[in-house]
């Protein structure tokens, strides 16, 4: 069966404390520009950007969400379908990937899809003074199962490869995108479990 990604659009998160470039990293690869005082967004913006990935044009839908903590009761809904999610901590600052562990509960709470494929992405690389060293962000990812890029908004370093990545890893994944496969696995998911209710699956934990 070929895989029909055509007109696909695909919807993806970036989320990450206040201030670790998350909009500069989205303008950067929406308008390939890069503006030093951006404001901090408020609530949540958005922006379309087409592209072809393996020989298959895709729109990505993309929202950029706000990391200051008054901000934050908006989120919920936004997780809600999103195929991918790129969380972002800014390499100088080592609180801002501390607070990864929380924004990755958030994202356990509320994305609706198991198989949303998330990227870490360690941003600012082309300031000098680094707190979080590259083999901790690869490390952190590793253990959580997310892809990892390090990227400059300001420089462009990373930043086209680490959508394309993403993207890529959708495309691999045809249960977040392919209606047929999706409602196959409701369908085996259901029929399953009223089979046997004490059977427990692949996730058994070995207590």
């Amino acid at each position: 069966r070929g895989m029909d990604a055509a007109g696909l659009t695909l919807k993806l998160l970036l989320v990450g404390d206040s201030a670790v470039g998350k909009s500069s990293l989205l303008l950067r690869f929406t308008d390939g520009a890069f503006e030093p005082c951006l404001k901090p967004t408020i609530g949540v913006d958005f922006k379309v950007k087409k592209m072809v990935v393996d020989g298959h044009a895709v729109q990505l839908a993309i929202w950029d969400t706000a990391g200051q903590e008054r901000f934050r009761t908006l989120t919920p809904s936004y997780y809600r379908g999103a195929q991918g999610v790129v969380l972002v901590y800014d390499v100088t600052r080592k609180d801002t990937f501390a607070g990864l562990e929380s924004w990755l509960n958030e994202l356990e709470m509320y994305t609706t899809k198991s198989n949303t494929v998330k990227m870490l992405v360690g941003n600012k690389t082309d300031k000098p003074d680094r707190e979080v060293e590259r083999r901790e962000g690869l490390q952190f990812a590793r253990k959580r199962s997310l892809l990892f890029i390090e990227t400059s908004a300001k420089t462009q370093d990373g930043v086209q490869h680490a959508f394309e990545e993403l993207v890529i890893k959708i495309l691999q994944t045809p249960g977040l995108w392919d209606k047929s496969a999706e409602k196959q696995g409701v369908q085996l998911m259901e029929s399953s479990a009223q089979q046997d209710k004490s059977l427990c699956g692949a996730y058994c934990p070995l207590s």
